[in-house]
C-alpha cells in the first residue's frame, strides 16, 4: 500500500525508502557480515583461552616455582591465583568486547569499527612485546590466533563496501 503525501502537508519523502518514504536500514554487505563472523570467532577463541588458563593452573604453579625457587608454596599459590584471576578478568572482558563490537558493527556504527581497529592496534603492540619475553611458543599460539582473527576483521571492516555501509548508516542530522 502506497501513501501519497497530504496536499500542502510538507512531507517530502527521502529517496530510497520502499515507498519513497523514510529509508529502511540497509542490509550489511558481505564484508561486514564476514567481519562479524570473525568477531564471534574471536570471542569464542578468547573464551577457550580463558578455560585453558583455568585448567592449566597446576603447570603455572610449577613454572612459577622453577622461575622463583625462593618463594614459599603459599607465595607460589598467591602468584598463580593472581595470574589466573588476571587472565580470567582480561579474557572475559575481551569476550564481551568482541561480542559488543560485532553487534555494533553489524548495526553500522562507525565508532565501533574505529574502536575495534584501535583495540587491534593495541593488541598488535602487546603481541610484539610478548616476543621480547621468553615464553614457549605454545603459550603464544592462542594470542596469535586471536590476533589473526582481528586482522581479518579489520581488513574486512575497512573495505569499500563496508565503508559505504557505515557511511550510509550515519544519521542524516
Amino acid at each position: 500500500m502506497s501513501y501519497e503525501p497530504y496536499p500542502g502537508g510538507g512531507y517530502q519523502p527521502y529517496p530510497g525508502g520502499p515507498d519513497g518514504g523514510l529509508p529502511e536500514c540497509r542490509q550489511a554487505p558481505p564484508s561486514v557480515l564476514n567481519a562479524v563472523k570473525l568477531m564471534w570467532a574471536g570471542a569464542g577463541i578468547s573464551l577457550i583461552s580463558v578455560i585453558i588458563g583455568l585448567v592449566t593452573i597446576g603447570s603455572l604453579k610449577t613454572a612459577i616455582e622453577q622461575a622463583n625457587p625462593n618463594l614459599s608454596s603459599s607465595q607460589v599459590s598467591a602468584v598463580a591465583t593472581a595470574s589466573v584471576a588476571a587472565v580470567v578478568i582480561v579474557g572475559l572482558l575481551g569476550v564481551g568486547l568482541w561480542i559488543w563490537l560485532a553487534q555494533m558493527c553489524k548495526a553500522g556504527k562507525n565508532w565501533a569499527r574505529v574502536t575495534g581497529t584501535v583495540l587491534f592496534g593495541i593488541d598488535t603492540l602487546f603481541q610484539l612485546i610478548s616476543f621480547t619475553r621468553s615464553a614457549a611458543l605454545a603459550g603464544r599460539i592462542p594470542g596469535l590466533i586471536v590476533w589473526l582473527v582481528g586482522l581479518g576483521a579489520v581488513i574486512l571492516l575497512w573495505q569499500r563496501p563496508s565503508s559505504d555501509y557505515f557511511k550510509g548508516q550515519a544519521a542524516p542530522w
